[in-house]
Parts: structure tokens; sequence; C-alpha cells
């Protein structure tokens, strides 16, 4: 790339990076992508994902009769997070999240609708939407297909964001990127977005900030290895949140897939290898990946039946998981406990207490309130261990993805997008709210975006 000019924007990562290189591009901006990873397609955190991104007063809403606004989504961060969460992010993504689900629809053509047939934890009103089949994969495929096409970005793979420069004033200058011969090649831009996810993939650094998921199966890419913290950190960028990720209680060791929460949500129960619930599974499944963690043997299994079977079959992950053979089917309890290896008293009792429960003849002594309606026989069980999916804590940035110092000045032509930024998900994981990965990649990658465009274009 001898005598390489630049281009207006470089990103980094190729997840919700794409979506912001999208964005660039239609507002006329030249944009160099570069993705550490060449399998980053079924590999990235985005292709991971159920694809599920929150939009709250969306027309989608509206259609559906569904009365839903930023305001509303604000509180419910607040509420779920104990207030703890970033107040700025939180009011920027709720009030930008309606307008990016209607652009990924008609600009980049995603085709998205609402889901409504369950809501998860924490959102008052259904205010995610997905894709068929639900899964993040499709997404990434869809989003390169449209870089592919765009005369305006390249796409550099594999290649891996190294470094950042800056001038006498602070400001980006270039960014250095290391190909795989181990060549280096400095490339100047007046601005990059980290778009690096976060440091699930980097040992040392989840021992450091989250001890309590730090020996639970990991479910990211291997290339969230914490450089967009190494290099925020290195221009003197303000980090929060460090200790937030997101867990999750339902990850197949079999099958290496996502079970899936609708599991719960549905009117599933999970139990651990005493036969036993422990907790109100309803109140989220972040939160729940410790728990699990917890139990004898960091292991338990999720009990269903025929119909939560079916009403689960539209993601993509759990029709995974059953292709897998993960899945075992007992027509009644004593089987089931035979074929789980659980006492078969205490199981009988705890599935008794549920139904109970469910048709409201008893107070669940968790405090479970929502159940669809009571397991019935034949009964299904899939095992689950828990997982670390990503963490949540990472750069500050402002209302427009800028990444800021630790005066809460922001450093000029610096952005971060995703796991790479902090996140709207307070400390720990139980303020995760679903959806709430993708949000911040997304939104803050389209923000990011639309932010260098307008700095191009004052200085034309």
């Amino acid at each position: 790339m001898s005598g390489f000019v630049g281009p207006d924007l470089l990103v980094a990562g190729a997840g919700g990076g794409l979506a912001g290189a999208l964005r660039a591009a239609e507002r006329g901006l030249s944009v160099v992508v570069v993705e550490a990873s060449p399998h980053f397609r079924r590999g990235n955190n985005t292709s991971m994902s159920t694809a599920m991104f929150p939009g709250a007063g969306s027309r989608w809403q509206a259609e559906a009769g569904i009365d839903d606004s930023p305001e509303r989504f604000v509180a419910d961060i607040m509420a779920k997070t104990s207030r703890q969460a970033d107040a700025r992010l939180a009011r920027t993504l709720a009030e930008v999240s309606a307008p990016l689900v209607e652009w990924l629809a008609d600009s980049v053509g995603l085709p998205l609708s609402l889901v409504t047939d369950f809501n998860y934890p924490g959102h008052a009103v259904p205010r995610c939407h997905s894709i068929p089949g639900r899964h993040g994969s499709r997404v990434v495929d869809h989003l390169v297909r449209e870089v592919d096409q765009h005369p305006n970005i390249d796409l550099l793979t594999p290649a891996k964001l190294v470094a950042v420069r800056t001038d006498d004033t602070g400001a980006v200058r270039a960014g250095v990127v290391r190909y795989p011969d181990g060549v280096e090649e400095e490339i100047p831009t007046g601005a990059v977005l980290l778009a690096t996810n976060g440091f699930g993939a980097n040992r040392d650094l989840v021992a450091r900030h989250l001890p309590e998921i730090a020996d639970a199966h990991y479910q990211g890419s291997d290339q969230s290895l914490g450089d967009a913290l190494r290099i925020g950190t290195e221009l003197g960028a303000a980090t929060g949140f460090l200790d937030a990720y997101q867990g999750h209680g339902a990850v197949s060791p079999v099958a290496g897939t996502l079970v899936g929460w609708a599991t719960i949500i549905h009117g599933g129960v999970l139990v651990d290898r005493t036969g036993r619930r422990f907790g109100d599974e309803t109140r989220g499944y972040s939160e729940y990946a410790a728990e699990l963690a917890a139990r004898p043997g960091a292991t338990g299994w999720i009990v269903l039946d025929e119909t939560i079977h079916r009403q689960c079959l539209p993601f993509q992950d759990y029709r995974d998981t059953v292709s897998s053979g993960a899945l075992v089917w007992a027509d009644d309890v004593a089987a089931l406990a035979a074929a789980l290896e659980v006492p078969a008293d205490a199981l009988a009792a705890e599935l008794r207490r549920s139904a109970e429960a469910a048709r409201g003849e008893r107070d669940d002594e968790f405090g479970r309130t929502h159940w669809e309606r009571p397991l019935r026989p034949p009964f299904a069980a899939v095992r689950v261990v828990p997982a670390l999916f990503h963490t949540q804590g990472g750069l500050l940035v402002d209302e427009h993805a800028a990444v800021v110092d630790l005066d809460d000045r922001p450093i000029p032509g610096l952005y971060a997008a995703g796991g790479a930024a902090a996140g709207i998900s307070g400390h720990g994981a139980a303020g995760y709210l679903p959806g709430n990965g993708l949000l911040p990649a997304f939104g803050l990658a389209y923000l990011a975006a639309d932010h260098v465009a307008s700095k191009v274009r004052t200085h034309e």
C-alpha cells in the first residue's frame, strides 16, 4: 500500500464495526476495516449472538400497539443495574436505539422484525428486534456482503491494529496494522474506531477483574484480548466498569452451543446435580452464570417439555443443540431423573412445587412469578454449564462514542464501540439486559461514524 493516502476512518473489528463502516461510507467517507481473525464470520461475538437489537419506540412496536420510549428504556436499564449504569451513555443509546434498528432495516437491508413471542427479563415491553433464525452469523454475513459491494470500504483480514499514533496536539494521525507475516504498516487517518470487543479471551485480565467467572467456559472470540483497552490507556483514556460482564447459564457442553434462555422464559426450570432449583431463573441469564458456577460440579440441567421445545425452534442455536443430540427425553419424572443421574425424589418434589407455583396454588420459594404454564410430560432436559460471553467494561466514551481522558475530554479522533467501550450494564453480571451487547456495538459505531462525518465535512 505504498503511497496510500489513508482513509477518513480506520475501523478495527468486523462485528459492529462493519455497521460503523457502512454508516460512514453512506455519509461519504472512505473507510478501511481491519480484522484480526480470518474466521470472524463465525468466530466473533456478533456472529455468536442471538441477533437481538433493542429499539425503544420503533415503527414495529408502533405497528404492534406497544407503547415504548427511550425514557422507558433508560428506566429499565437503571432498574436492572440498580442505578449503577453510566447515565449519559444509557440515555444516548436508548435514544439512538430505534433510529438504529430502522436504519439497519432500511439502509443496510437486514430483515428485522419485533420479537413478540416472548419477552426477556428486565425489558418492560417487547423491544428486541431480530432476523429469521435469530443468529448473529446471519447478521455478519449480510454486513460483509454490503461492505464488499461498497466502493468506499476496504476490508483487510487478517490484519490487526496494534497501535494508534497521535500528533503533537494529541489528535489521532495514524493506525499501525500488523499482518500475519509480522510486517507492520502505518495507515494515516484522522479517526480510528476501536471495535475489537473486550478482554474475555485474556485469562489474566479476566482473573484480575472478573474472579467469580474466571474458571467458567469462555464462549466468545479468541481475539477479544483487550487490545482496545491497551491502546486506549496508552493514549491516556479513562476506563470504567471493568468488573462488568455478560455471563450465561445455558451453554451446552455437549454441543458447544447456546441452549437459550427462551427455554426458561417459556416455563422451563434449572436444577443442579441434587435435582433442586436454586433461584428465580427469570431474573436473568447473565447473573445465573456465576450462580451456576457455584453449584456442585458447576453444572445443571434445564428441564422443559414438548411445548417449550416447539416454542424454541425459531432459534438457530436451539436447533443446533437439538441436532447435536444434547436433548434428553423421558416419559415421566422417574425416567428423567435416571437419565440425568439426579435423586428421583428431589426432582419429583421440585417439579411438583414448580407446577403448583405455575398454577398459582403456592408462592415460589425463590420468588419466581413468571410461569407461562406448568411443565407436562413427556419431559426433556439438557445439561448446561456457566459461561462468560463478553466483558462489559472498557474505555469510557461520550455521547458521540468518542473516547475520553481522565478529565472527561475527548481524545480527538479516537472512538470506541461495543466491548471496547464501557457499556451500560453497571457492575458485575446482574445488570446485563438482553440486547445490550449488540446495542453498544452497533449504536456506538453508528454514532462514531456520524461524528467523524461531521468533523470531516467541517474541515472540507
